[in-house]
């Protein structure tokens, strides 16, 4: 039932809005997810700008670096492949691994925005995560819930990051 309903929802996610545009913009976006240096960049330069406030750049700084590990583990454990719609292909930059579950940028992203909510507004902080996270199976380099369960694992990690 849930992989009926994963491929059912992928499908739609790689058949609408797929104006030349918009697949620019979220093929973009996630090549500035890969590895998390869209967070890094942007607690890199808070901690920089921001002396007053610096720990906690540095902790989103930890708290991206330990949800690409956790994910990386989880993704050996369980093993999912990623989507092959063969009438739909992945588009946008390859992947590192073929494996799909958890979505490292999901992870990253919203372990990133839950961590630096504190001192950035955090509605835009989710938004972009959300992007990010979104531009996942768009691009189709993941099923949606590797995404959702990608969030989820970042807002975990976040949570337990000193």
């Amino acid at each position: 039932m849930l992989g009926t309903l994963d491929v059912a929802l992928l499908r739609q996610l790689r058949t609408r809005g797929h104006a030349p545009a918009v697949e620019a913009a979220m093929t973009h976006l996630t090549r500035l997810g890969e590895h998390g240096l869209l967070w890094y960049g942007v607690a890199g330069a808070g901690a920089v700008v921001d002396g007053a406030r610096r720990p906690v750049y540095l902790r989103a700084m930890r708290v991206v670096l330990a949800a690409y590990v956790a994910n990386t583990a989880m993704k050996l454990v369980v093993g999912r492949a990623r989507p092959a719609l063969a009438d739909l292909p992945a588009l946008g930059p390859r992947t590192v691994s073929g494996l799909a579950y958890p979505s490292a940028h999901a992870a990253m992203s919203f372990g990133a925005a839950g961590a630096l909510r504190g001192v950035l507004p955090a509605p835009p902080l989710y938004l972009l995560a959300a992007a990010m996270a979104l531009s996942r199976p768009y691009l189709g380099h993941h099923y949606p819930s590797d995404v959702v369960a990608g969030a989820l694992l970042g807002d975990a990690v976040g949570k337990l990051v000193p």
